[in-house]
């Protein structure tokens, strides 16, 4: 890797810009889960992974750990903590996908507006945006620093109060 290109990719910028990014995605992904759970269900429920008994419960817990993570990603606090669940969830998502993809599934991915009848679709496009957040959290675990940390200004401002 050139110096320029690991001096781009490990800018506290680029990194927050990554954390916006990422942290508005999960964001918006969940809001449409959390307000229709059982459309999202269903969409679970459509790659054919996951034992039925799972189901209604990961519908309901997956929507507010991605409205968590995105918060916090942003935020800074648990910025780490965050991220590493945030890629652990996209791995899960890439799996879903590719093997989605392998058995020729006609389904909706179920990533953002689950409860329209359209859908998106799974597919290669899906699977690339959701291989290129996961090289993103990669950067932010060894790139992301305390910059930009919503709990270190407070504590900063609390400190100048004194």
């Amino acid at each position: 890797m050139s110096g320029a290109l690991l001096r781009v990719i490990s800018n506290k910028y680029f990194i927050f810009g990554l954390r916006l990014v990422l942290g508005g995605v999960f964001i918006y992904a969940s809001v449409y889960k959390i307000a229709d759970p059982a459309a999202f269900a269903k969409s679970i429920y459509n790659y054919r992974m996951m034992p039925e008994a799972t189901i209604n419960l990961m519908a309901i817990v997956m929507p507010w750990l991605e409205l968590v993570c995105g918060v916090l990603i942003i935020v800074g606090p648990l910025m780490r903590g965050s991220a590493l669940l945030m890629g652990l969830m996209l791995l899960v998502f890439v799996v879903a996908i590719g093997t989605a993809l392998a058995r020729g599934l006609d389904i909706s991915c179920g990533c953002f507006k689950v409860g329209d009848a359209a859908g998106r679709l799974v597919g290669l496009k899906t699977l690339i945006e959701d291989a290129l957040m996961l090289a993103a959290v990669g950067l932010i675990l060894a790139f992301g620093g305390p910059s930009f940390n919503l709990k270190r200004a407070v504590r900063s401002d609390a400190a100048r109060a004194d």
